[in-house]
């Protein structure tokens, strides 16, 4: 970024702070692929932001102006005016914060105080995460429950006897886990001095401007359930019917390439020229934003990516999969094999009929040693479902299980010219006949003209 903005952080506002005072690091910038279901939770965040901004009978967003600047000082912000909310998202597959030094540090509580320390204590702070509260950080919650609405209703912030010891333990724990403490702290040190009464006066402040969002959507769940919870209260607003997992997606992907610093900005790669000519002064809020530009998605990108999925929804939706209509193919797919698999059997099914119809044509013994290799097969397929029945998936399973015998086999016990893919082949073929299944058995031509159908193929 440029030139940093020199700005009186008695007067400055949170916007004016939050653009012009130098983030320590960017490294979530780079490493975001790792970490997309933050920008999930920064595209949920953009819809609220631009539903509160909707008018009513869902007319164009009120507020100008209003954006989400991705990776910037935290994981993202939401700026609306000249108010700003630092966000950082935390997800964790399986538990809760368990104690408070927890939270301040793999929760990223201490990492927001120092952010928001940084900026002068102008911005509010939020931490969204998947994880719970258990009943000892529970008291902390309580805590800066309490603060929030003393601020609100303009008390003094006093945590009083009921909350002081939560607070001193916050305390304690951003000592420990804080890399950018205020100067006014003590040094880092083992044991931590106790806190001091403008620490714990700090502390309080910044309790009474956090909110800490507990058990958000898990990454697993967000391709299932985050076009519901997100897309719709949306499209009710507007009263559209179309599918919210199509206005979803549009508007995730906007967020996910904002988190790669990936979005366009006016000027492209164009070379910066005379911008420190002789006599320029230093950049404004508004420049130092424009800088930003590839970070931020606002309300009007919002609208745009939505709009599009209204009006081509089926551009948002997943390619159609071409389902083969082979017999073999129609079985292996219901015993759930992969694609590859079906493609090899199928080749493998068409050369070994080619071995019988080409290698062995004119042979009188030709027709006895199929019927004689066919009961052979028949029983290397039973054993293959014996071992694998219970298997969950079967049908891969049962896949490597016939690989597994037939390689087994002893070169010189194999029909004359054959091989072990080619009599996996032959279990192909009797696949093909119905004669092996790789899943239980059912009505196989009708599921197979129903594919046709639904595809617009006849049978």
């Amino acid at each position: 970024m440029g030139v940093a903005l020199e700005v009186n952080a008695e007067t400055a506002t949170a916007r004016q702070l939050f653009l012009s005072v130098p983030q320590p690091d960017d490294s979530g910038a780079d490493t975001l692929d790792r970490y997309d279901w933050q920008a999930a939770m920064a595209a949920a965040d953009g819809l609220r932001l631009y539903l509160d901004d909707l008018q009513d009978g869902g007319g164009p967003p009120e507020a100008e102006g209003s954006r989400v600047v991705c990776e910037y000082h935290e994981d993202w912000a939401v700026v609306r005016g000249e108010a700003v909310e630092i966000v950082s998202a935390k997800h964790r597959d399986t538990g809760v914060y368990t104690t408070i030094n927890q939270l301040a540090d793999s929760g990223g509580v201490a990492h927001l105080f120092g952010r928001w320390n940084a900026l002068s204590e102008t911005p509010s702070c939020r931490l969204v995460t998947t994880a719970g509260l258990a009943p000892d950080v529970q008291k902390l919650e309580k805590a800066w429950e309490h603060l929030r609405m003393l601020r609100l209703s303009g008390e003094p912030l006093e945590a009083g006897d009921e909350y002081a010891q939560p607070v001193k333990d916050l305390c304690q724990s951003l000592r420990q886990y804080c890399k950018t403490l205020p100067e006014s702290w003590a040094e880092h040190s083992k044991p931590p001095p106790a806190p001091t009464v403008a620490e714990l006066q700090q502390v309080s402040r910044f309790l009474a401007v956090l909110d800490v969002e507990t058990g958000t959507l898990p990454r697993g769940h967000i391709a299932f359930a985050a076009g519901n919870m997100y897309a719709q209260p949306i499209l009710d607003r507007l009263q559209v019917s179309v599918d919210p997992g199509a206005v979803w997606s549009a508007v995730h992907d906007l967020f996910r390439e904002r988190m790669h610093k990936a979005g366009p900005i006016p000027t492209g790669k164009l070379p910066g020229v005379l911008r420190y000519q002789v006599g320029a002064s230093l950049p404004t809020p508004d420049e130092l934003e424009r800088e930003l530009l590839s970070r931020i998605v606002t309300t009007e990108d919002i609208s745009v990516a939505i709009k599009t999925a209204i009006a081509q929804p089926q551009g948002y939706r997943p390619m159609p999969r071409l389902r083969r209509t082979t017999r073999i193919a129609v079985k292996m797919t219901a015993g759930q094999c992969p694609d590859n698999s079906v493609e090899r059997a199928e080749h493998l099914c068409q050369d070994y009929r080619e071995f019988w119809r080409e290698e062995r044509s004119g042979d009188a013994t030709a027709r006895a040693d199929q019927a004689k290799l066919r009961r052979y097969l028949l029983r290397i397929s039973d054993e293959a479902t014996e071992v694998t029945h219970a298997a969950a998936p079967r049908g891969p399973a049962f896949w490597r299980e016939l690989q597994r015998l037939l390689d087994a086999i002893p070169a010189t016990d194999m029909p004359r010219g054959m091989d072990a893919d080619l009599l996996l082949g032959g279990i192909c073929d009797l696949t093909s006949q119905c004669k092996v299944w790789f899943s239980d058995g059912f009505d196989v031509d009708a599921l197979i003209e129903s594919l046709q159908r639904d595809q617009g193929s006849t049978p």
